[in-house]
């Protein structure tokens, strides 16, 4: 209830919110929701997710959007801000009994107008592979319920993959598919192909190749959503143990670990570039993590609940122009970062460039956004004096660049010509000097803490072989049976949050002396950022925040899809 005072003005949702480029608004007729409209019931439902594709129709409106409510998916042209949303007419409609769908994804290489493939993970186990637009139904996996009987929490096809997908369960198991192969009528037998702290990889055992092709078993609790790097070398995943685990995907080595404050983390993402993750959960923050030093290099504060989503916005950055004499790029490149041509590949070239020399010319600004169940949107900016404590700030002016891009948007899988994931060179180990005053609090930075597993003997290698018809598929797993019950209690530290620490074999995590370590420092060791806009957008938990091109889509526990013009973007028309 509203309290006196101000107390009004916190509870009003908000239609539109200003940054530094300029106006965002909520354009009203552009919800997709169900074509019913009858209020969602949304206690014991699982959360509402989106997913897009664009199926290069000669039209200019190819995008389609998919969502889920309850029970119910549907599967509709996606406007955009162009024209006001027909809900009246789905291009399919599926109603399940008995499940209910708890996320999907595209194939982005195999779409077009005539066919596309989607994954629907469901929460009693299932994966079903289905085609909207033909309106067909190619394939279920896992009907039986014999390889895993708890909720799919995330799938995703393997990058550059016409056939591989990686499906994530509550148990903590991940498996990697193959769309041509059946799952067996059998339950799998496995054999161990890799193991490491906190996890362990095993081969499905079988006369003739069968589903899983492999099977992970990570962390203690549920695995709650793993994410590719831009160039789909490595993976990164967020467990209800609180910790956050980066894999080289062809190898199965673990790059890195970080954990959380307190609790479970929940959604995690990757920079454009793959130089950065960020992730959030049940500790109300987000947390920045360095990929090249395997740190963690800044937290923020903004949301008063959980955060359920984060996301890297691709289209929008700052560059700060100094003395042209130290540009590494040339003046045509720079021309297409400030004028469109190409601009989202150019910028993450330069992106590239920015972190692989010594010199200052071009810096950049990331922009991240988060929501949470405090029905809060939240937007970041990863500035300078974050990313390089250690080197002064340059003499600039500061440009603010929305991309018009006309690559896919971020999360829509593929290789990132603009990032070289794992041949990034290191920085020293020295500790910089406390950290200058901006949008952060000053604080010291914590030295280079990242750890490795041992290099893949050639055993594993050959096991692994049979399997190299793409280069990317080794898993991880690790034999692990318990779910991690969810603690609510927002300022409590629960003791059964555990897992393996990077140098201790079998040794249950004792939250106290995790923190203060490089796994997870104390708040006041590294800089603490603030939300650059925290808007209350919504009555329901937020659950979807997806950037794209000319607006920001986010969609609530109620089952409505919202779309937010960026700035000169409102175009609609009703």
């Amino acid at each position: 209830m509203a309290a006196e005072g101000g107390g009004k003005e916190m509870n009003e949702i908000k239609t539109q919110f200003t940054t530094r480029e300029g106006l965002y608004k909520l354009l009203s007729h552009s919800e997709y929701s169900r074509p019913n409209r009858v209020p969602f019931n949304s206690q014991g439902s699982n959360p509402v997710r989106v997913s897009f594709v664009n199926v290069n129709d000669q039209s200019g409106n190819g995008d389609r959007l998919c969502f889920n409510v309850g029970r119910e998916l549907y599967f509709y042209i996606y406007k955009g801000v162009r024209k006001a949303a027909d809900l009246s007419k789905p291009i399919d409609k599926r109603i399940y009994k008995g499940t209910q769908p708890t996320c999907h994804d595209f194939n982005h290489l195999t779409a077009t107008a005539e066919s596309v493939s989607l994954l629907v993970g469901f929460s009693a186990g299932q994966v079903q592979l289905i085609d909207p637009i033909k309106k067909e139904t190619s394939k279920l996996f896992n009907e039986e319920r014999l390889i895993d009987k708890s909720r799919v929490t995330c799938v995703k096809w393997v990058p550059g993959s016409e056939s591989l997908f990686l499906v994530a369960h509550s148990s903590g198991n991940m498996y990697l598919y193959n769309v041509e192969h059946t799952c067996g009528t059998t339950a799998p037998h496995y054999q161990l192909l890799k193991q490491g702290e906190s996890f362990a990889v095993h081969t499905c055992k079988s006369k003739s190749t069968r589903n899983p092709l492999l099977k992970w078993t990570v962390g203690e609790g549920a695995l709650n959503e793993f994410a590719f790097s831009p160039d789909g070398k490595f993976l990164a995943c967020v467990s209800q143990d609180g910790f956050l685990r980066v894999f080289n995907f062809d190898s199965v080595e673990l790059h890195g670990t970080m954990k959380s404050y307190f609790g479970g983390l929940l959604c995690v993402c990757w920079s454009p570039d793959g130089k950065y993750i960020v992730t959030g959960g049940e500790d109300d923050l987000v947390t920045v993590w360095s990929f090249v030093d395997c740190r963690v290099i800044a937290r923020g504060h903004g949301h008063k609940s959980w955060v359920s989503v984060v996301a890297f916005d691709p289209y929008t950055t700052s560059v700060e122009e100094s003395d042209p004499m130290e540009f590494s790029g040339s003046d045509e490149d720079f021309q297409d970062l400030h004028f469109g041509r190409d601009r989202a590949n150019s910028t993450q070239s330069r992106l590239s460039k920015r972190n692989s020399t010594d010199s200052r010319p071009v810096s950049v600004t990331y922009r991240f956004g988060s929501v949470g169940q405090d029905t809060q949107l939240c937007l970041w900016d990863l500035t300078e004096d974050i990313l390089f404590p250690h080197q002064p700030l340059s003499r600039a002016r500061t440009h603010t660049n929305v991309m018009n891009a006309t690559s896919p948007p971020a999360g829509s899988g593929g290789t990132n010509p603009g990032s070289n994931g794992n041949s990034i060179t290191t920085p020293g180990n020295s500790v910089p000097p406390p950290l200058p005053r901006s949008n952060s609090l000053p604080h010291s930075a914590v030295s280079n803490a990242g750890s490795k597993s041992s290099v893949m003997d050639g055993a594993i290698a050959s096991g692994v072989s049979k399997f190299a018809t793409l280069s990317l598929h080794d898993r991880k797993e690790r034999h692990h049976e318990k779910d991690h019950k969810r603690n609510h209690s927002m300022g409590h530290i629960s003791s059964k949050s555990s897992d393996k620490l990077n140098l201790v074999t079998k040794t249950k995590t004792d939250p106290a002396k995790t923190l203060g370590t490089p796994l997870c420092p104390r708040m006041e060791d590294v800089p603490l950022l603030e939300p650059l806009i925290c808007k209350k957008i919504a009555h329901e938990r937020l659950t979807v925040l997806i950037f794209l091109e000319d607006c920001i889509v986010t969609a609530c526990q109620e089952g409505f899809i919202c779309t937010w013009a960026r700035p000169g973007k409102v175009i609609a028309k009703f």
